[in-house]
């Protein structure tokens, strides 16, 4: 029995596929194990978000030689569809997969034997061949699964190499989703994040005519909220202009979805935005801001923002920033833009020195933090119930309300994959907060 051991690069998107690909190999007789323990065969997937990204992946193919200078390495992921053959001559990789044959991954690679000549195998169609839908689900933490439910994206936006490295949008039927979060309430998991590439475009499906009735968004949040067994679904990212009313509206008197938003935003400026090519304006933004806000006060809502897009002047950035600063939100997810092939964004003129983003950066890695503990603030006082998990860190253990308050309590077994209800009485000058004990739950905690 070959032990086979997986990492995982990036968004939850691929923390669903790599679990999913990981129970295929376990059926076929492998043996899964941690990537520290000696395994015959690695599998990398891959991010390409950033060069960074890129350059983990080099880095976790040096651990893998390291740990075992004879296991067989495979790469796979956006950065396996994007630069094959570039990563093809990193020492060490043995084969590599592109978007339309990572599901193909044991059929391709059944024998995990290196080639004679030590030159990589490289399997990578063109991206319009990723038409196929795979279902996937992580089963890493009992507590909580990332499930996915579409994937790819048609939005051309200027800084993006996402359409190219995943291909066209695509998604599951409701019935499928629906089936898949039943197995997963039978493993016992108390919360789903749905996850995919744009999933308010959920509907468009392989072999689906464009004139037959699409599933939306919407039908498909309805038909989970009747899932029994699951306490929590989780929406995990979603573009403003998908946002609909009806779809807040739904989530704020809803059974089983949380009050909390991802919402990605790029930039406050009008003519930033024009230039990214985003299918929104701020206008609309700070409309759906409010809307939630409106029915749900104590929702939490995260921002993706890019700094230092090409184009991105002192003024426009600053208008970003004082957009920020005004709106009702919890905590900002800070980009920086790097420079990716193939992308409109490269022909946009002025380029935004690397200094000037790094500022940009910490400016609103700063604010951040200001909205961060403005929102812990607010929840003085408030009752909430907290899902906890299994990882334990110094004798503590964590947990997040259903608005995303991080809490952490002196570690107890019962409490892993319960929900306990507490009320949160004071946030401290560090960030965290306290929680009084409600009857029948337990002593002291911190968020």
């Amino acid at each position: 029995m070959k032990k086979v051991a997986f990492y995982t690069l990036g968004c939850k998107l691929n923390f669903s596929e790599t679990s999913t690909l990981a129970r295929t190999l376990e059926q076929r007789g492998f043996e899964r194990v941690e990537f520290n323990q000696h395994p015959d065969i690695f599998i990398i997937n891959t991010c390409s978000v950033t060069d960074h990204a890129d350059k983990k992946c080099r880095k976790i193919v040096r651990e893998a030689q390291r740990i075992n200078p004879d296991g067989y390495v495979a790469i796979l992921g956006c950065y396996a569809q994007l630069k094959p053959q570039e990563i093809a001559t990193i020492p060490g990789v043995d084969a590599v997969l592109g978007a339309a044959e990572k599901f193909r991954l044991a059929d391709l690679l059944s024998d995990f034997i290196k080639e004679p000549t030590g030159q990589a195998r490289v399997y990578n169609s063109p991206i319009s061949e990723a038409v196929d839908y795979h279902a996937s689900y992580s089963l890493n933490d009992r507590t909580r699964t990332f499930l996915k439910v579409q994937d790819g994206c048609d939005y051309p936006c200027a800084y993006c190499t996402i359409p190219l490295a995943r291909g066209q949008s695509r998604s599951d039927s409701i019935g499928n989703v629906v089936k898949a979060a039943r197995e997963i309430a039978a493993r016992n998991v108390r919360e789903i994040v749905l996850t995919g590439v744009n999933i308010g475009d959920f509907g468009i499906r392989p072999g689906l005519e464009p004139s037959q009735d699409r599933e939306t968004f919407l039908d498909l949040i309805r038909e989970l909220d009747e899932v029994e067994g699951i306490d929590r679904f989780r929406i995990s990212s979603i573009e403003p202009n998908l946002l609909t009313d009806d779809i807040i509206a739904f989530v704020a008197g809803s059974k089983r979805f949380v009050p909390h938003f991802h919402i990605p935003l790029q930039s406050g400026s009008n003519q930033v935005l024009g230039l990214m090519r985003r299918r929104y304006r701020r206008e609309l933004y700070a409309d759906r801001v409010a809307k939630i806000k409106s029915l749900m006060p104590q929702a939490c809502i995260g921002v993706d923002v890019i700094v230092g897009h090409p184009g991105e002047t002192e003024e426009a950035f600053l208008e970003t920033y004082h957009f920020l600063n005004e709106l009702d939100i919890s905590y900002l997810h800070v980009f920086t833009y790097s420079e990716r092939p193939n992308t409109h964004a490269l022909t946009i003129k002025p380029v935004v020195p690397g200094a000037r983003r790094a500022e940009r950066s910490r400016m609103l890695h700063i604010l951040s933090e200001k909205k961060k503990r403005f929102f812990y603030e607010q929840q003085v006082g408030k009752t909430a119930t907290v899902l906890f998990e299994e990882d334990v860190e110094n004798g503590q253990m964590q947990g997040f309300t259903e608005n995303y308050v991080r809490v952490t309590a002196k570690y107890d077994p019962l409490l892993i994959n319960e929900l306990k209800t507490v009320r949160l009485s004071g946030a401290g000058p560090d960030g965290l907060m306290e929680a009084e004990e409600l009857p029948e739950t337990f002593p002291t905690l911190h968020v």
